[in-house]
């Protein structure tokens, strides 16, 4: 094999990648694995249009999958890969103008204010904030930051009395371009609690292996 062929197999890897709708399903599945319907469902894909996807990131080793009786369970190969579509995003972000311009105009943080990693892991540590985990149930039980509670966001209309008045709370979802924390924090302000929004997610979180936790399903 000549370099060529080195780089032009490195380079199926990035081929996979040159679709917005494979990069979130990377996302999703970096909340835990998932059956093909499930995901389909999630990403708003019908069955063979996600099973063809889910075809083309296992031949580029980005996923892996296991039979679980009748069912085949999807996962990501490896918090690399977690960190991989991280990176990717904020080499984006970085160096596309037009890449901000989207990010700015789909997720306007003008009027929430963000709380970065090592701050909010400190402050979650001394019990100095509540953590809310706002991802549906299933993927908290999957794995999420130790302390953190679980009020999907469908429900936090109805359960934000549970939530202490007094104390600042701190939003999470699936990663940075989750929607679900920035419409939390939105909602928690206009019920007059302290609110802030984690600067990143579980998407990030598992790229750079931060310890999580998981709950009986």
């Amino acid at each position: 094999m000549s370099t060529a062929d080195l780089y032009n197999a490195v380079a199926r890897v990035g081929q996979a990648l040159s679709s917005g709708t494979r990069l979130k399903m990377l996302e999703l599945l970096a909340q835990g694995e998932r059956p093909v319907v499930e995901l389909a469902g999630v990403a708003g894909l019908n069955v063979t249009t996600a099973s063809a996807h889910l075809q083309a990131l296992r031949q580029a080793g980005l996923v892996v999958s296991r039979r679980d009786g009748r069912r085949i369970l999807y996962r990501l190969s490896g918090a690399d890969v977690a960190a991989l579509v991280a990176q990717l995003c904020a080499v984006a972000e970085a160096h596309r103008p037009d890449v901000r311009a989207e990010l700015e105009a789909a997720l306007p943080t003008d009027d929430i204010r963000l709380m970065d990693r090592a701050e909010l892991l400190a402050a979650s540590d001394a019990g100095q904030v509540v953590v809310l985990d706002v991802r549906p149930g299933e993927e908290y039980a999957a794995g999420h930051l130790p302390g953190a509670i679980s009020i999907p966001l469908d429900e936090l209309t109805e359960r934000i009395s549970e939530i202490p008045a007094d104390v600042e709370v701190v939003a999470y979802c699936r990663g940075r371009y989750c929607v679900l924390s920035h419409l939390a924090v939105r909602l928690l302000a206009e019920h007059g609690l302290d609110a802030r929004l984690a600067a990143d997610g579980i998407l990030e979180w598992y790229g750079d292996r931060v310890p999580t936790a998981t709950s009986p399903r």
